[in-house]
């Protein structure tokens, strides 16, 4: 794997419209190490929540901090999961997933904050050695899923920009 694969930024060609909002969070760089930074960043801010918080809404109907946080697991599971099967060369069209039915489904709020923290790291961790481990011509390869085309180079940066997304939410909103 080259340096320009994992420092590339993905043109707007390479992910739908709605990804712009994530992408443009994520800064100019190597985006294998800006994912480790956020798993150290993400860990000790998730670890620095009391658990008598962890329920906690900023308004009705919305998540709970738990639930943002099994949230940005789950989303990440499957934009890598997307990103594997589409650096393997699947062309397969993959269907989306509803999001508020994923945290219905995830039972998040009968978790702790600090099982919560280790499954994120653990999820993490693998996507890291995934996105490592890729040529440059898998970071170049694209799919299809929910009907929307993108490259595994954009979903690399999906990733780390749909994290961005739910902390400064949980910064804004939750603390």
């Amino acid at each position: 794997m080259s340096t320009a694969a994992t420092t590339t930024r993905p043109i707007s060609s390479e992910y739908p419209p709605y990804a712009e909002g994530y992408i443009s969070r994520v800064p100019d760089g190597d985006i294998v190490a800006m994912l480790g930074k956020q798993l150290d960043d993400t860990l000790a801010l998730i670890r620095s929540i009391p658990e008598s918080r962890g329920d906690f809404r900023y308004a009705e109907g919305k998540w709970s901090i738990k639930e943002v946080i099994g949230h940005v697991v789950d989303s990440e599971r499957v934009f890598a999961y997307r990103a594997l099967r589409f650096a393997r060369g699947d062309e397969t069209p993959l269907a989306g997933f509803e999001q508020d039915d994923y945290v219905r489904g995830g039972a998040f709020d009968k978790r702790s904050l600090n099982d919560l923290a280790n499954e994120y790291e653990h999820v993490r961790r693998s996507s890291i050695s995934l996105f490592s481990n890729l040529d440059d011509e898998a970071w170049s390869r694209r799919g299809s899923a929910n009907n929307n085309e993108a490259t595994v180079r954009a979903l690399a940066f999906i990733v780390a920009g749909h994290e961005q997304h739910h902390v400064e939410i949980l910064r804004a909103r939750y603390f």
